[in-house]
């Protein structure tokens, strides 16, 4: 850690950050403890921004490796809430939550896709699961003799658990510690939210064109309209997947370049080459970040809900145009280049396409 600070280019903003940083006092009194410095260490502290930032330093310099933070939030959660429930809801919601939501989680992390959504998605499962308990308990009931009437009173009072409490059901009636109960049949809905022909395209020369707007808002505005990305896919992007040569500049968004307009290129080229960090200390420390879109800690992406609010407080808005890209898309392509090109599944851009051949009553109704 001390390499990396003296190994800083310019050594001015470490000097006032060592001073007055809470992150450079935590560190100092981490340094002073006796135990090791390993994850699970800061694991034990109170998870603020201090002991995140001090987490990102320690993996910048290679005293920490580096791990999935999105399945570690999934884990720490689990292993501090399960202590404070009754012995009784332990028994069922411990397998639950380890042996499924977690095994599962840690297998889509291998797989490399395991993010803050998909991490907040796994906590609202369990949650739900511990407010069913929970209910069950206030009115006296057992789960082993639970009727449907008695799961439809709770669908009833609880009609933003719906969705989440799914994942339990099914697993408490897989292994028969419940009978069959029926859950709610949800109608397939599909993307309702579109923009005119005249927003689309005036938004996207914006991102282009209009130089009075953040750069990052142009990158990532521009990649949403173009090519239909969901920004927590923009977020992980890497310097590395961008390249340029004599025939233009090229993203690799899945497996394969995709051209990229000649402003874009110049806009991603200008971030690699001279990226807009926060903090000076962020700049000194991170030089070798490999995002193209450098977060607020040394060595991690932005907050996808971050970048969300910052479109939007410009002008921006990104479902409506990514389902409008989408449609753009997979009009002019065959839905399995449009699969390859920007890494979706085959299914899902086929069920686009058709989407867009048989329903364009509603799409075009949207549009006016």
């Amino acid at each position: 850690m001390a390499d990396a600070l003296n190994s800083a280019e310019n050594p001015y903003p470490v000097l006032g950050w060592l001073r007055r940083s809470p992150s450079a006092k935590a560190l100092a009194q981490i340094a002073a403890r006796s135990e090791p410095i390993t994850h699970e260490l800061l694991d034990t502290l109170p998870q603020g921004t201090t002991t995140r930032h001090v987490r990102s330093l320690l993996v910048v310099a290679g005293v920490l490796p580096e791990r999935n933070e999105h399945l570690a939030r999934l884990e720490r959660w689990v292993t501090s809430e399960l202590p404070r429930l009754p012995g009784h809801q332990v028994t069922i919601v411990r397998p639950f939550a380890e042996w499924h939501v977690v095994r599962d989680a840690r297998r889509r992390a291998t797989r490399g896709r395991y993010t803050h959504g998909a991490a907040s998605g796994d906590i609202k499962d369990v949650q739900a699961a511990i407010k069913f308990l929970t209910w069950l308990d206030e009115r006296e009931l057992q789960l082993a003799s639970l009727e449907q009437a008695d799961f439809d009173l709770w669908l009833t009072s609880h009609p933003t658990q719906h969705v989440v409490i799914g994942s339990f059901i099914r697993w408490v009636a897989a292994r028969r510690l419940t009978s069959s109960l029926e859950l709610p049949r949800r109608g397939r809905s599909f993307a309702v939210n579109f923009q005119t022909t005249h927003e689309y395209d005036q938004q996207l020369r914006r991102c282009l064109n209009d130089s009075t707007l953040p750069r990052e808002v142009r990158i990532i505005g521009a990649l949403v309209r173009l090519y239909a990305l969901p920004i927590a896919k923009i977020i992980e992007i890497t310097t590395d997947r961008f390249h340029q040569d004599d025939t233009g500049s090229y993203l690799t968004i899945d497996r394969h370049p995709v051209l990229l307009p000649p402003r874009l290129g110049q806009l991603i080229k200008d971030q690699i080459d001279q990226p807009r960090t926060t903090t000076r200390m962020r700049r000194a420390l991170d030089e070798s970040s490999p995002y193209l879109l450098p977060g607020k800690f040394p060595h991690r992406p932005r907050n996808p809900h971050g970048v969300g609010n910052l479109l939007r407080q410009h002008g921006l808005p990104v479902l409506s145009a990514r389902n409008t890209a989408m449609i753009e898309a997979v009009t002019t392509l065959p839905p399995i280049v449009v699969a390859d090109l920007f890494g979706l599944s085959p299914s899902t851009a086929e069920t686009w396409a058709r989407y867009a051949n048989d329903s364009w009553t509603h799409y075009l109704a949207a549009r006016t």
